[in-house]
């Protein structure tokens, strides 16, 4: 690697130096004045008033943000283990929807996704260790897939024959006009929400909307205790592992002199 993109990716990624951790806080920054002038000009007041300005300044971001997009993957040894990474990802979403108000308009609003990337700040603050939190967390919910569609598709079958049954105990009269509409009414009493637009008239129906919302409480507890445990087993897993600042790897050994995944040197914290 050049010298140039070395001093480039020790600016960009790095925070351990004085000048990255600068470039990430006037970063933050930046992406919060971005979302501020995005949320302004969603005020027709405000839109009518500095319009102009606000449209000047969300393009004066757009293209900050696209130049320090362009200079991550340039700096990088493999430059598509950043671009699908979270942040990469992230990074290029935030610079889309201006771009794309050109042809639709509106879309610029979408911009606030931008807030995602002020989780930079934990880097800076040295917090690392809570994003490792949440990205056991994300393991988790990955490996619990397979169990919580499982389960989903459980409570579903739950909901349809429940909300036909109340379809054939009630009737029209009720506001059961359909066995759809039906089974909208089973999820929102399962869920406990209630909305009350719709609600059982007879005393058998009162008896399963009871049963309905007992099981609404008992089941809450099965995905947490799926994702739990498999929380459990991610962390246990994952102790001793460093992470890769440029492409958010997780599991490199703490001995690593650099990520298998982009070939970056791994900064020790």
């Amino acid at each position: 690697m050049s010298r140039l993109k070395q001093n480039i990716k020790t600016i960009i990624f790095g925070t351990d130096t004085r000048v990255g951790k600068l470039f990430d806080e006037i970063l933050i920054i930046a992406i919060i004045l971005s979302i501020i002038t995005v949320l302004l000009d969603s005020v027709s007041e405000y839109r009518q008033q500095y319009g102009q300005i606000l449209n000047f300044a969300e393009w004066i971001f757009t293209i900050m943000f696209t130049i320090e997009y362009s200079m991550r993957i340039y700096c990088i040894k493999r430059p598509l283990s950043y671009v699908f990474s979270f942040y990469g990802i992230i990074d290029l979403l935030s610079v889309i929807p201006t771009y794309l108000s050109v042809l639709l308009p509106g879309t610029e609003v979408l911009s606030v996704i931008r807030i995602l990337r002020v989780l930079r700040i934990f880097r800076v603050l040295k917090l690392v260790q809570y994003m490792g939190e949440a990205n056991h967390l994300g393991e988790a919910l990955i490996a619990s897939k397979t169990k919580i569609f499982i389960f989903l598709f459980s409570v579903m079958n739950i909901v349809v024959i429940l909300g036909s049954i109340m379809y054939l105990i009630e009737g029209e009269a009720a506001g059961y006009t359909s066995i759809p509409k039906s089974i909208y009414w089973a999820i929102v009493t399962l869920t406990t929400v209630g909305y009350g637009d719709i609600h059982p008239l007879t005393s058998l129906g009162q008896a399963i909307s009871a049963v309905i919302m007992l099981i609404g409480y008992s089941i809450i507890a099965v995905p947490t205790g799926i994702v739990t445990t498999e929380l459990h087993f991610s962390k246990s897993k994952n102790e001793n592992k460093i992470e890769c600042i440029v492409c958010e790897k997780i599991d490199l050994d703490e001995d690593s002199l650099f990520c298998n995944k982009c070939g970056s040197k791994i900064a020790k914290q």
